[in-house]
Parts: C-alpha cells; sequence; structure tokens
C-alpha cells in the first residue's frame, strides 16, 4: 500500500526555509529521493503561513519508509531540524494501488 506523508516544519525567523533550503543544498534530498521505494520529496511554501514549510513524502510501502527512518541519514535530518529549532506536525495518508 503506498502512502504519502505530509510534515509541516514551522519556526520563526523563516528557519523553515533556510532549513528546507539546506536540506536540498546539501545532497539529503537529493540522496532521499534515490532511496529506494520513494515516490516523491518535494518541499513547499505555504501562502498563509511564511514561517511553515510542507513536506510532500511519499513512499511505496511501509517497509521502505521503516528502511528510510533506520538509515543514518535520518539523524543528519534531525540535527539540521535541532540546528533551525523547527516543530514537526505529521499527517499520513493511505492509498491503495
Amino acid at each position: 500500500m503506498a502512502f504519502t506523508v505530509n510534515i509541516y516544519y514551522t519556526g520563526q525567523s523563516g528557519n523553515a526555509r533556510k532549513f528546507a533550503e539546506e536540506m536540498k543544498v546539501s545532497g539529503l534530498v537529493d540522496r532521499v529521493r534515490a532511496e529506494k521505494g520513494n515516490l516523491r520529496y518535494e518541499y513547499f511554501l505555504p501562502m498563509d503561513d511564511p514561517e511553515t514549510v510542507l513536506l510532500i513524502d511519499a513512499w511505496e510501502n511501509e517497509e521502505a519508509l521503516d528502511f528510510h527512518h533506520k538509515s543514518p541519514m535520518m539523524a543528519e535530518i534531525a540535527a539540521l531540524r535541532e540546528k533551525y529549532h523547527l516543530k514537526m506536525r505529521v499527517q499520513k495518508f493511505c492509498e491503495k494501488i
């Protein structure tokens, strides 16, 4: 079962956008996209909230996401999230394909 995870990163002083930019520049975005089972990994800027960035993260199945969560890359992402003092809100949507 494929699914999509929406993660809202919220901070202050533009930190959510700086986080997303560093994710891209550091190569972490490309590394996640290259993982087996990743279908989509894209950041968006909500028009009504300049302090939030939305990540749309889609996976083929739960196993692929579990593998991603256990990878060393997750420590790098968590460190960046802490660096920018971000809060997260997560939504998960399942889809039968």
